[in-house]
């Protein structure tokens, strides 16, 4: 099974990973940006989320063994690969185990740490929508707010919403599985997981995900690592300041 993806521009592979709960679409904006300096971008649908495929096991060992698979059939290599969260963690297993086929290496907003579940109110909004009663966004909102009172949250949730046939909506992910197995999602980086080209790390000034204790945890995995710090921006500091975040994206490629 093949991931869902989708192909912008010509030029070497710049392959973007979403992050928990996420979708391709959310990069679709900074990746058409990226294909205008000559990438090729791969904005990829991780399993059981956005357009990809649904499976019932979950965890960083199998979402960089769906990449591998990936690249292999697009016969991609030399990629510069960006994950964001989940995204992230998922590029840094897999650059650590395929360094030959990442040039570079940039992470947003996640360390190589162990992060305990902290998305219970998303999961329990997401699991209250009853779509045999919903009929609208509108009305998905409102059950989410009750749960999630940060509409840019409940924005970016809501994208997941599709039209499963006329008059009934679904979610694209597989809520199920994410909500059984959403502890895999905080797993840290394994302790002898190195790899050391050029790799950068960017956080949100609002963020609380990269700490000041993280940097000597990320320089251990990552020994030429950069850590740079995106103003005015939290948790989702790619939509959040997308200027600053591609300036220093290209500064860095």
């Amino acid at each position: 099974m093949l991931l869902h993806s989708n192909i912008i521009g010509e030029g070497q592979p710049f392959v973007i990973l979403h992050g928990f709960l996420g979708m391709s679409d959310n990069w679709k904006t900074l990746g058409m940006q990226f294909s205008e300096q000559n990438y090729q971008v791969h904005l990829v649908d991780q399993r059981n989320h956005g357009h990809s495929f649904h499976h019932d096991a979950f965890s960083y060992e199998v979402l960089v063994e769906d990449l591998k698979q990936y690249c292999d059939s697009h016969q991609l290599e030399n990629i510069v690969l960006l994950g964001h969260s989940m995204g992230g963690k998922t590029a840094m297993l897999f650059a650590t185990k395929y360094p030959e086929l990442v040039s570079k290496l940039m992470i947003a907003d996640i360390s190589p740490r162990f992060y305990p579940v902290h998305h219970d109110a998303i999961l329990n909004g997401l699991s209250a929508l009853n779509f045999d009663v919903l009929k609208s966004r509108g009305e998905a909102d409102k059950v989410l707010s009750t749960y999630i009172t940060d509409m840019g949250t409940r924005q970016f949730l809501l994208k997941n919403l599709y039209w499963v046939e006329k008059g009934k909506l679904g979610l694209r992910m597989n809520l199920k599985v994410l909500k059984e197995e959403v502890a895999e999602v905080g797993e840290p980086l394994p302790s002898q997981a190195t790899f050391e080209k050029d790799t950068l790390f960017l956080r949100g000034d609002r963020s609380e995900y990269i700490g000041v204790g993280d940097e000597n945890i990320i320089l251990n995995h990552f020994p030429k690592a950069e850590i740079i710090t995106i103003s005015n921006a939290g948790h989702w500091l790619h939509a959040e300041n997308p200027t600053a975040f591609f300036e220093a994206v290209m500064q860095f490629v």
